[in-house]
């Protein structure tokens, strides 16, 4: 069986970005930027912190550029530092994991009412579950997003939040289950 290389297609970009190449560098801020800030706001919840998160992690990222050794994509490296940031904008917010039975007071969403009557109701659908998943705890809500949405497991969420595996596992449960409240609370079912 032959052994398949990996090769990032940006690799020459990357190459000229290490050379200093500011064309090569607003490239790949090109590339990457709009996956990167939902990335960051998806964590943080906040537009104005994901853009500062945004602009910390490509300065980082070409500062720190001899640190990436190409085994994996470049995209994974720069996300990994986009999420590390994120989740150190949460730190500084002082992120707390909710202990259990504490109670989340959530703001009232979207009514299918307030879309024009030729609306998507999955448009809808949609706009509700982003709204239920901005109004969970930091905590859950971080767990949550670097789970489901970033492809981590809990054994990497655990080292990059500083907590056992085993607390990974119960904010992502108890995520789920706030989330499943707050979307039926919105006349969403399961």
């Amino acid at each position: 069986m032959e052994a398949f290389a990996y090769t990032d297609i940006n690799a020459p970009l990357v190459e000229r970005c290490r050379l200093g190449d500011r064309r090569a560098q607003a490239e790949i801020y090109k590339r990457y930027s709009k996956a990167m800030f939902n990335a960051s706001l998806r964590i943080t919840g906040n537009y104005a912190e994901a853009e500062d998160v945004l602009q910390e992690a490509f300065l980082s990222a070409f500062r720190e550029l001899h640190s990436y050794k190409g085994d994996s994509s470049f995209g994974s490296w720069l996300k990994r530092i986009v999420i590390n940031k994120s989740i150190n904008c949460l730190r500084n917010r002082r992120l707390q994991l909710v202990p259990l039975g504490e109670q989340h007071d959530a703001a009232a969403g979207p009514e299918p009412s307030d879309y024009a009557a030729d609306s998507d109701e999955t448009h809808w659908r949609a706009d509700v579950v982003r709204r239920c998943v901005q109004e969970l705890p930091d905590g859950y809500r971080v767990v949550l997003t670097l789970y489901l949405l970033e492809g981590y497991d809990h054994a990497e969420i655990a080292g990059i939040l500083g907590i056992t595996e085993s607390t990974s596992k119960s904010q992502y449960s108890r995520a789920r289950k706030k989330l499943l409240e707050l979307a039926s609370q919105r006349g969403l079912t399961a």
